[in-house]
């Protein structure tokens, strides 16, 4: 027959023993009382404890943690703005007692400092500054948290300005002076590129310019030479300078002509055009070489004679002689007056 009493003592021991132990987990500290009053710190590992006497009062993590603010506050030119903080922190292990005994809220404690420097801060500055120097308001939130929750048994490891979020009608007027700015830009950059267009063309068609007529030039050269060597060639079979000239014209004519004729999609016309036109032209040369010629003889001698009569007046040497002796009298004549 089972004795029950002796059991039920077996299991209240045994329950009672396996009371006694309890494991704390690897950065986390915990906290034992004995009848209400601070007993011991535990860290990571099996520890144990007097049953019944000995409780635990609670567990301290020892990760680091963040905590993000959210504050709106004024800058200085009058612009509401929200700034995200976060608060990165931890207990520290050799200060369990003051974190878990001196300060219930932590949470809350931390973010009214952070609210209290961020609102003394953030009004000193303008809405551009306060992007630019983000930097500094963190710097200044974490000296002073540092000050203030080292007593507390909390080390501040860093601290961030993670978003800066201004009014939107602020905002959106950023946006529209930041792309105007750049609608700017980009208008100068157009404006430059199209100078340097244009400046390029100018010298392009410059360039072209000076080099068609170097072109026409020689080509006008090499025409010259030719008619030149031809007018030679023809004097040579005993065909005059003027006929070979009148010659050569007819014949460029009539291969113009032939040029005009093999282009089906020439809207070219040549006037005058007819059988006669040839032997018209050839006159019309003709003749005016002849009276060309004519007026060269008559201009040649007219010079003739205009030296001739230069020459016939020319004064004589007994002249110029008799004109030196008169002025010479007359000078004389003078220089005894004013005497």
């Amino acid at each position: 027959m089972v004795n029950i009493p002796l059991m039920i003592i077996l299991i209240l021991g045994l329950v009672i023993l396996f009371s006694s132990f309890f494991t704390v987990k690897q950065q986390t500290s915990a906290i034992v009382e004995r009848f209400g009053k601070f007993q011991s710190i535990r860290h990571s590992g099996l520890q144990l404890k007097i049953p019944i006497i000995d409780k635990i009062a609670g567990r301290i993590n020892l990760k680091i943690t963040q905590l993000d603010v959210i504050i709106e506050t004024k800058t200085k030119d009058n612009v509401f703005v929200k700034l995200k903080v976060s608060v990165q922190f931890m207990v520290i292990k050799d200060k369990v007692y003051d974190a878990f005994y001196r300060l219930e809220y932590p949470h809350d404690q931390i973010t009214a400092y952070v609210f209290d420097v961020v609102r003394a801060e953030v009004p000193k500055l303008k809405l551009d500054d306060v992007f630019e120097r983000k930097d500094d308001i963190a710097i200044a939130v974490k000296r002073e948290l540092n000050e203030a929750m080292t007593t507390y048994g909390y080390d501040i490891i860093n601290t961030l300005v993670t978003d800066i979020d201004p009014d939107i009608q602020v905002k959106n007027a950023m946006n529209r002076i930041n792309a105007a700015d750049r609608e700017k830009t980009a208008a100068e950059f157009e404006a430059e590129s199209s100078r340097i267009r244009i400046v390029a063309k100018a010298k392009a068609e410059a360039e072209s310019k000076r080099l068609q007529g170097q072109g026409i030039a020689d080509q006008r050269r090499e025409i010259a030479r030719g008619l030149v060597e031809s007018v030679d060639v023809l004097n040579k079979v005993g065909i005059n300078s003027q006929e070979a000239s009148a010659l050569i014209v007819v014949t460029q004519h009539y291969d113009t002509l032939q040029a005009i004729g093999a282009d089906s999609n020439s809207n070219l016309i040549l006037l005058p055009n007819s059988p006669q036109a040839g032997s018209e032209m050839l006159n019309n040369m003709v003749a005016s070489f002849s009276a060309s010629n004519q007026i060269g003889e008559a201009m040649k001698r007219g010079n003739i004679r205009e030296r001739k009569k230069k020459e016939e007046f020319k004064p004589s040497d007994d002249y110029k002689h008799l004109k030196d002796q008169t002025d010479f009298d007359e000078d004389q004549e003078e220089e005894e007056n004013r005497m």
